[in-house]
C-alpha cells in the first residue's frame, strides 16, 4: 500500500475543517442498513485544530478532554489506531485537539478530525500511503471520512465511497448554531425519513463562468430537514429566520444551518439585531486547509 517511507518526524499541527452539505438526498437503502445517499460537500474556514506528536513507546493517547466523548469512542483515536494496525509500525502518537466546531451539529467535526489524524500520521509516521489507500482505511471510520482525505468540494454518492472533486463558487455564508445536539442515528432511523429521493446528476445543475454556483445546489434540498423540523423547534426557527436572507439549508442531520445571502455584509448586521442562537460568517473553500501542511501528494 505504501509509496517509498520517509523518516518520520517528531510533531506536526494540522488543521480539520468543517464541512457543509449543499443539499442532500437520500436515494436508497441497502440490505444492510446503511442509506445510500447524494450530496455535494464544501469545506469552510471554520477548522479545529490538531497537533500530533510521535511516540517511540506505540502507545496512542488523546491528551485533551472532550466532554462527552470517550477516549476509545472518540474517531481521531481510532484512526490513529487503525493506521497503526494496517501499517504495522511500531510509533504511537499524543494527539492534542483544539475544538472550534461544534459537536453534534452535522459540521462532520469528527469525521474531519480522524481525516485529518490519518493524513498528518502519515506524514509523521513516514508511512508514504497514497490518498486512495487512506480513504479505504477511513471509510471503515465513517462515510464522510474520505471525502475530508480526498480534500476537495466533492460531488459524493453510495456511502461515502464515490465521489467526483467539483469546482464551486467560494461563497461567504452565515452559519448558525442552535444550541442542541441531532443523533444521527434518530434521523436515519425515523420512519418520516424519505428514502427514495430521486437522483439528480451534475449535468443538471447550471454552469456560471467555469464554477457551478453554491445557492443552485442548495435548492435541491435536504431531505433530513422534514425529520428534524417537527422534532426541534429551534432549528425550524432557525431555518425559517435564516430564510429572510435567501434559502437556508440544515446541514446534514443538523443542527447547523446556513445561507447564503447575495451580500452577505448586510444580512449578517441586521442578524445581530435580531439573533436567535449564535451565527458566524464563514467562507466556503473548495480545498481543505489540511492539506496545506503536508507535502504534494501523488494520488
Amino acid at each position: 500500500m505504501a509509496n517509498e517511507a520517509v523518516a518520520p518526524r517528531q510533531r506536526l499541527r494540522i488543521l480539520a475543517p468543517a464541512k457543509i452539505n449543499l443539499f442532500l438526498r437520500v436515494t436508497g437503502q441497502r440490505a444492510d442498513g446503511y442509506h445510500t445517499l447524494q450530496t455535494v460537500f464544501q469545506f469552510i474556514d471554520l477548522c479545529d485544530e490538531i497537533e500530533l506528536t510521535t511516540r517511540t513507546d506505540g502507545l496512542i493517547e488523546r491528551e485533551t478532554e472532550l466532554p462527552g466523548v470517550d477516549q476509545a469512542a472518540d474517531l481521531s483515536v481510532r484512526a490513529a489506531r487503525a493506521l497503526q494496525l494496517v501499517t504495522g509500525i511500531p510509533l504511537g502518537v499524543n494527539i492534542r485537539i483544539e475544538k472550534r466546531i461544534p459537536m453534534g451539529g452535522g459540521l462532520g467535526g469528527g469525521s474531519s478530525n480522524a481525516a485529518s489524524v490519518l493524513l498528518g500520521l502519515n506524514e509523521l509516521w513516514g508511512l508514504g500511503l497514497k490518498p486512495l489507500d487512506l480513504a479505504r482505511i477511513g471509510l471503515e471510520l465513517g462515510a464522510d471520512v474520505p471525502v475530508f482525505i480526498h480534500g476537495r468540494a466533492t460531488w459524493a454518492e453510495g456511502v461515502g465511497e464515490r465521489f467526483l472533486p467539483i469546482e464551486l463558487t467560494q461563497s461567504d455564508f452565515l452559519l448558525a448554531l442552535p444550541a442542541v445536539e441531532i443523533p444521527t442515528a434518530e434521523v436515519f432511523t425515523s420512519s418520516e425519513l424519505t428514502r427514495d429521493c430521486v437522483p439528480l446528476t451534475i449535468a443538471s445543475f447550471p454552469m456560471h463562468e467555469s464554477q457551478r454556483n453554491v445557492r443552485h445546489f442548495m435548492v435541491a434540498g435536504n431531505a433530513c430537514e422534514a425529520v428534524v423540523r417537527p422534532r426541534y423547534q429551534v432549528v425550524a426557527d432557525t431555518l425559517d429566520w435564516l430564510g429572510q436572507w435567501g434559502v437556508a439549508r440544515m446541514t446534514g442531520t443538523g443542527a447547523a444551518c446556513f445561507a447564503a445571502p447575495d451580500d452577505v455584509a448586510i444580512a449578517a448586521a441586521l442578524v445581530a439585531q435580531s439573533v436567535p442562537c449564535p451565527v458566524m460568517r464563514v467562507r466556503g473553500l473548495n480545498l481543505s486547509p489540511a492539506l496545506q501542511a503536508l507535502p504534494p501528494r501523488v494520488s
